[in-house]
C-alpha cells in the first residue's frame, strides 16, 4: 500500500482524496505560491526545533531512497546516536519519517513531531498516532509521543531563546486512544486503493477540514457541477446549512423560494442575485460620508509575518508592518501621495512609525478599508515606541472604516458575490481600477507583497531587488488610490436620482 503519514491523514480527511492522490493525481491542483511559502516556513521551523536536541544526526532526504533512509536510521541506532532527525521506519505498509527521535539510555524512544502552528490540532494527533503505531509495531519501546509547536506568547528579546519559542506537549493519552482503530482504518484504505474506480464520495465539509483539499476543483466543478457562484457563497451562512441546501437539490440562488429564515443581510444578497439588481440605501451611505472630514488621509499598510522572530519585540506570526501608502485628499478632490517602504533585512517598525507620525497629523480623519487591521498595527507600534505613543494613538482613534457601507450592505450589487472585501467591491464599483492591478507585474495582491518583501533580504541581484521594491510601491499605491475611487463612487451614488 505504501502510505506515508501525510497520506494517512489525507485518507482520514477524505478517502477519495487519498485514492485520487494514488491513482489520478493529475486532477489535483498543484500548490500555489502561498502554499509553498508555508512549506518553507515548516522546513525552517523543523530545522530550528532540532537544536532542542543538539548533536543529532539527520537522515538526508535528497539523493537517498526510502530503503536507504531506513537502513541509515538503523545504522545510527546501532551506533548509539541519541537523537535522529527524520528517522525513517516502515511497518504494515506505512512509512514514517519522524521529525525528531530521541533515544534514551535504556533503549526506549521518544517521538517529537514538529509543527509550525501555534497549537495542537486534531490532525496532528492522527499524525503522531500513526508514527507510534509504526514504531510500536516494529517492537520499539515508545516512552512518550510529543507535539512540538510554536509558542505565540513568546516575545523575542535581544537574542532568540529556542527553548521558549517552542512548546512541547505530551499527547500520549490521545495517541493511545487512536491505536485500536488504526488496523481497521488501514484495511479500509487497502480495500479502497485496490479498486480501479474512485470511491463514490460526494462533496462535504471534509473538503476544507482540516485543510483545503487539492481536489476541490475536480470534485466541485467537474463532477458536482457547482457553479463559481452558488448558495455556498451566501455570506455568513453556516457550512452545515449550506450543505443542507445542497443535499436538498438547491445550488443556485433562483432555486430559493422562502428566504424568511435568512438574516436581513443574506436576504439582500439573495434578492440582489435573483433579481440581478443593485440594492442601495442612500441615506445610510450619506450618513457615513458625513462622518468624514477633510483633508482625508487614505491609509493602507502592508505587513509580513515571521514564525521565527528575527528582531526584539517580535512574537511569532505577529503582523510586522514594512510599508504604507497614503493618499491625502482635500475637499476639492485634489490628491497628494506619500509612501514608505522599509529597507529589507532590518526591523522595519521604528522607521515606519517615525515616518507615519511625520505624514499624518493628530487631528485629521484617517480612512482605511477594514480598519481593524490598521488599528491593530498602530496599537502594536504605540506599545513598542513610547516616543510615538500619543501621536500614534491619536491616529488610531481618528480612523474610519470605508468597509462599513459594504459590510452593512448599504450598497450591494450582484458582482460583489456576497463579499464586502475590497477584492470584490473594487471591480464591482470601479472596474478600471481592478484592471490596473492585473497590469502590475510581480505584486498584484497582499499575499504576493508579503512574500516578495520577506525574500528581498536574501536576494543577491541588486537590480532585481530594486525592481521588486518598485513593484511593491506601485502595488501599495494602488490600494489607497482604490479607496479614493471607491469613496468617490459612493458619493456619486448618493446623488443619483
Amino acid at each position: 500500500m505504501n502510505l506515508s503519514k501525510s497520506l494517512y491523514t489525507r485518507g482520514l480527511q477524505c478517502p477519495k482524496s487519498l485514492w485520487l492522490k494514488k491513482h489520478q493525481r493529475d486532477v489535483l491542483t498543484p500548490p500555489d505560491a502561498s502554499a509553498k511559502a508555508i512549506f518553507r516556513t515548516g522546513d525552517e521551523v523543523g530545522a530550528l526545533a532540532c537544536t532542542l536536541f543538539p548533536n543529532g544526526k539527520e537522515i538526508p532526504f535528497n539523493r537517498t531512497t526510502f530503503e536507504e533512509k531506513i537502513a541509515l536510521t538503523k545504522l545510527y541506532l546501532n551506533e548509539g546516536i541519541k537523537d535522529i532527525y527524520e528517522a525513517t521506519f516502515s511497518f504494515d505498509g506505512v512509512l514514517v519519517m519522524i521529525d525528531i527521535l530521541h533515544i534514551n539510555d535504556d533503549g526506549s524512544v521518544e517521538i517529537y513531531e514538529v509543527k509550525s502552528s501555534t497549537s495542537v490540532k486534531d490532525v496532528y494527533l492522527d499524525d503522531a498516532s500513526i508514527q507510534y503505531y509504526v514504531l510500536n509495531g516494529l517492537g520499539y519501546d515508545v516512552k512518550c509521543t510529543n507535539i512540538v509547536h510554536i509558542n505565540n506568547a513568546y516575545t523575542r528579546d535581544d537574542t532568540l531563546e529556542v527553548s521558549k519559542l517552542f512548546s512541547i506537549v505530551n499527547v500520549d493519552d490521545e495517541v493511545q486512544e487512536r491505536q485500536d482503530n488504526i488496523p481497521s482504518i488501514l484495511d479500509n484504505f487497502r480495500s479502497m486503493l485496490s479498486k480501479e474506480s474512485e470511491p463514490p464520495i460526494g462533496i462535504g465539509e471534509q473538503c476544507s477540514k482540516p485543510y483545503a483539499c487539492d481536489a476541490i476543483e475536480y470534485c466541485w466543478k467537474q463532477q458536482s457541477k457547482v457553479p463559481e457562484y452558488s448558495i455556498f457563497n451566501i455570506s455568513r451562512l453556516r457550512t452545515d446549512k449550506k450543505f443542507e441546501l445542497y443535499h436538498d437539490g438547491i445550488v443556485n440562488f433562483n432555486q430559493l423560494s422562502d428566504i424568511s429564515s435568512f438574516s436581513l443581510s443574506q436576504q439582500i444578497q439573495i434578492i440582489s442575485e435573483q433579481e440581478q439588481r443593485t440594492i442601495v440605501d442612500k441615506e445610510a451611505i450619506q450618513e457615513f460620508i458625513e462622518t468624514l472630514s477633510y483633508p482625508l488621509y487614505h491609509l493602507d499598510f502592508e505587513t509580513f509575518q515571521q514564525a521565527i522572530p528575527e528582531w526584539k519585540g517580535i512574537r511569532p506570526f505577529m503582523q510586522i508592518p514594512f510599508q504604507y501608502s497614503l493618499h491625502i485628499e482635500n475637499a476639492e478632490g485634489n490628491l497628494e501621495h506619500k509612501e514608505f517602504l522599509a529597507k529589507e533585512g532590518i526591523d522595519p517598525r521604528y522607521e515606519l512609525a517615525k515616518k507615519l507620525v511625520e505624514n499624518i497629523p493628530t487631528d485629521v480623519t484617517v480612512l482605511a478599508y477594514n480598519m481593524g487591521f490598521e488599528k491593530g498595527v498602530i496599537r502594536k507600534l504605540a506599545e513598542m515606541y513610547d516616543e510615538f505613543d500619543m501621536h500614534l494613538m491619536a491616529i488610531h482613534d481618528n480612523i474610519k472604516d470605508l468597509m462599513t457601507p459594504f459590510q452593512k450592505k448599504h450598497y450591494y450589487t450582484p458582482a460583489m458575490k456576497g463579499s464586502y472585501s475590497i477584492k470584490y467591491v473594487l471591480p464591482a464599483l470601479v472596474p478600471k481600477m481592478a484592471e490596473a492591478y492585473q497590469n502590475l507585474e510581480s505584486v498584484q495582491n497582499g499575499s504576493e507583497a508579503m512574500q516578495t518583501y520577506a525574500r528581498l533580504s536574501a536576494m543577491q541581484n541588486k537590480n532585481e531587488v530594486e525592481k521588486l521594491r518598485e513593484d511593491l510601491l506601485r502595488y501599495c499605491e494602488l490600494d489607497t488610490l482604490a479607496m479614493v475611487k471607491v469613496l468617490k463612487k459612493l458619493k456619486e451614488i448618493t446623488k443619483q436620482t
